[in-house]
């Protein structure tokens, strides 16, 4: 296959969830940048009208949906209105991502049941849906899950969301063997530490966190930055893209820290 003539994704049609911020927004930008058309989700209206204007004033095509993805019903929903408003679903992202802090020891059952809701139910059933339209139209797609390199263990705190975004990985494997003859092609991306406005409230919330916060985070990673969310938005687009070629069910690890390294 030769380099194709144009933008990655021209006249795709891209949703994105958990799309009207951090990493999920800046997808969508570079989704917009390289030819699609993009519909994004987000539970507060004001954010997602925002980053729909911003994109249809730099000449892109945009849509937000209201979702609460939550609601499995409503992370299925979100596929439908994309079919409805275009005829169809060419790429999902599930990036919508809950990171509430809860240890073995302290997490309640209804943490737990929240992460499970919304770092993995979600993404199951928004892909539910995206593969059904898929295969009723015989039509090849592509999916991308955000995952987390704590995936792989994680911190004590972070118990919940581990055993959610491990939960995850596991889909994304098996999605993508039981729909490669359909030639949907499904990856996840573990993405490490990374710069969201997200993750400054989480710091401030459960951490206590200055503003100097990034800059003394920066100083302990070896890159001596954190991850930034349109670097990782680049690397989505092209997992997205015919450029990416015929690799599926494969979960990348995005992040800086060598895992099973030691010093």
């Amino acid at each position: 296959m030769g380099r194709p003539d144009g933008p990655l994704l021209r006249d795709k049609v891209v949703l994105v969830n958990g799309g009207t911020q951090g990493v999920g927004a800046a997808i969508a930008r570079a989704a917009v940048r390289e030819g699609a058309v993009v519909a994004v989700t987000g539970r507060r209206a004001e954010p997602g009208e925002a980053l729909v204007a911003e994109l249809t004033a730099a000449g892109g095509e945009a849509l937000f949906v209201r979702a609460d993805l939550a609601d499995a019903e409503r992370a299925r929903a979100s596929v439908a209105e994309v079919v409805a408003a275009w005829g169809r679903i060419d790429c999902l992202v599930n990036s919508a991502g809950l990171t509430a802090r809860g240890t073995l020891l302290d997490t309640t059952p209804e943490l737990f049941d929240a992460h499970i809701a919304i770092n993995l139910r979600a993404p199951f059933f928004a892909m539910q849906a995206a593969v059904a339209d898929m295969t009723a139209r015989g039509a090849p797609g592509t999916i991308v899950n955000i995952i987390t390199s704590s995936a792989h263990g994680g911190q004590p705190f972070l118990a919940p969301y581990v055993a959610a975004k491990a939960g995850l990985t596991g889909l994304t494997r098996n999605a993508a063997h039981a729909h490669r003859w359909d030639r949907i092609r499904i990856n996840g991306l573990n993405i490490g530490w990374t710069a969201t406005e997200g993750e400054d409230a989480t710091q401030r919330a459960f951490h206590g966190a200055g503003d100097d916060w990034r800059e003394r985070a920066a100083a302990r990673l070896p890159m001596g930055r954190l991850g930034q969310p349109d670097e990782i938005a680049d690397f989505v687009v092209l997992l997205l893209s015919d450029r990416s070629g015929v690799v599926t069910g494969s979960v990348i690890d995005w992040d800086q820290n060598v895992l099973g390294g030691l010093d």
